[in-house]
């Protein structure tokens, strides 16, 4: 804690570029990698979409799909229709109809698009527009729990058409628009109601970024900090600092195409090597819970028999050594992060942990694009991610599915541009995932999706951690800013900033 302040005496001290002092400004980690809904796929760039773009479905804080803007009613159990509420207006002062809906849906659908959600939405066989306000989606099949996933943004057809670039010059109809970058450290929106500018700034180091919070430079941090930066900052007279129990999903992944981790027990022994009750208590104040699968045992889609791994070592070494492996001999693994320094110091804890079960790894961190890009293509042999923002079932499908490996061009490799990093390949999984999504009833289709949770957790494709909690710090002059469970940047449509 000592050398913590230090650093932050010694940033207190140095000269810092200020920023407009007409815009909140919001500090992040990392940037949105992608501002077209139809593609994005990091926690990033879906916060900042939700503020461009408006979809027609969305989710209440209990995470069940509500309207968004549209309403539905079921014709029959494979057609649904949909009704514009109210009047919606694109950013070009385009009026947003039932063409922009079916024209997004058209081209999430459309494999030259190459989208990475095509699988989460390719039971639509057909999308018919009855007129200006309504649109009909019909389905291949019945699917319970089809309107929850249809929340992308919706994007205006003509520049559809035109293939617009959407990620340099997003136009949505949300409650922001998009009003420019500034280089690849900045990104500027603008509040329609009002015209408060939004900058988002990007600020590595999270010591740097809470400095400039304390200093005023920054007024809105929102997760990315170690525990000891946010104990310090409930100290300061001039920060607010809330914090909320969360769902996001941390894992460690695997890749189960690796000589070494595609054997069940070598990912066995690595999970009874963790001792996540430490980690919770020492790293992250005891606030969160250990994980067991996507959703937590009280969500209405989780499964509340699965139990988590115990720590123990002794199990771990009883496994690695009827495998070869001894203290003189260990398993050797690496495993990769991002530059983080809070992402760093779990990957160093993890490693002094394993070491204690005959195993090393071998850390290899870096820059964010980098890592994420390594991930999609499957160059790891172990990694550490979160899953942020779940509310629907058809993630089993987008992750777990043997058809679900992200499209690499330029491998060989097939692929549906899915999320299945790990390659992770297990026809019952397959086949239960293809049952559920053709059961037209909805506690029938929640028992099988608990029967899939059962069976990845024994499979240990991902050995789950803990689901991680969400908070906020910002100066005295910010008000109104909340934070949903899903740790959604929703709250700057009503935040103001006293000068």
């Amino acid at each position: 804690m000592r050398i913590v302040l230090l650093l932050l005496f010694s940033m207190f001290i140095c000269s810092c570029d200020e920023t407009q002092r007409d815009a909140v400004v919001f500090g992040l980690d990392n940037m949105p990698n992608n501002l077209d809904p139809r593609h994005a796929t990091d926690a990033v760039s879906y916060r900042i979409n939700r503020l461009i773009y408006s979809s027609i479905v969305d989710f209440d804080e209990s995470a069940r799909f509500v309207p968004g803007i549209a309403s539905w009613q079921l014709l029959s159990p494979t057609q649904y229709r949909f009704t514009i509420n109210g009047e919606h207006i694109f950013h070009n002062g385009d009026r947003l109809t039932s063409e922009d809906i079916k024209a997004t849906y058209d081209s999430v659908l459309d494999e030259k698009q190459k989208s990475p959600h095509r699988s989460s939405v390719a039971l639509i066989d057909e999308i018919k527009v009855i007129d200006s306000n309504t649109v009909d989606f019909i389905l291949k099949y019945a699917d319970p729990f089809f309107p929850g996933y249809l929340i992308i943004g919706i994007l205006p057809k003509q520049l559809i058409d035109n293939n617009f670039d959407f990620t340099a010059n997003p136009v949505g109809s949300g409650a922001f628009r998009y009003s420019g970058w500034g280089g690849v450290e900045s990104l500027t929106l603008e509040r329609i109601k009002d015209g408060q500018k939004f900058d988002f700034i990007r600020v590595v180091a999270p010591e740097v970024r809470a400095m400039k919070l304390i200093r005023g430079e920054i007024d809105i941090l929102q997760n990315g900090l170690m525990p000891e930066l946010v104990r310090y900052l409930r100290k300061q007279d001039n920060v607010k600092v809330e914090d909320f129990s969360g769902t996001d999903f941390a894992y460690i992944g695997f890749n189960m195409q690796d000589e070494t981790l595609s054997n069940l027990k070598i990912r066995q022994a690595i999970a009874y090597s963790i001792d996540r009750d430490a980690i919770l208590k020492y790293l992250f104040g005891g606030e969160e819970k250990k994980a067991t699968a996507f959703f937590p045992a009280d969500h209405w889609l989780g499964n509340h028999e699965l139990i988590p791994y115990e720590y123990s070592p002794q199990k771990a070494q009883k496994i690695l050594a009827g495998l070869g492996y001894s203290k003189q001999n260990p398993l050797l693994l690496s495993y990769k992060t991002s530059t983080n320094s809070f992402r760093l110091r779990v990957a160093a804890i993890l490693q002094q942990q394993m070491k204690e079960s005959w195993i090393n790894i071998d850390i290899q961190s870096y820059d964010w694009g980098t890592f994420y890009g390594d991930i999609k293509k499957g160059n790891f042999q172990m990694y550490s991610l979160k899953w942020v923002g779940i509310k629907s079932p058809d993630i089993f499908e987008y992750v777990f599915h043997s058809k679900s490996v992200p499209r690499d061009e330029s491998s060989k490799e097939k692929g549906n541009n899915g999320a299945n990093r790990g390659r992770y390949n297990n026809p019952e999984v397959d086949r239960l995932i293809e049952k559920a999504k053709h059961e037209s009833g909805l506690e029938e289709s929640i028992a099988i999706y608990r029967k899939i949770e059962q069976l990845v957790f024994e499979d240990l494709p991902y050995v789950p951690l803990w689901y991680e909690g969400n908070f906020f710090a910002t100066s005295n002059r910010i008000s109104g800013y909340y934070l949903s469970p899903g740790g959604n940047f929703d709250g700057l449509i009503n935040v103001q900033r006293k000068e």
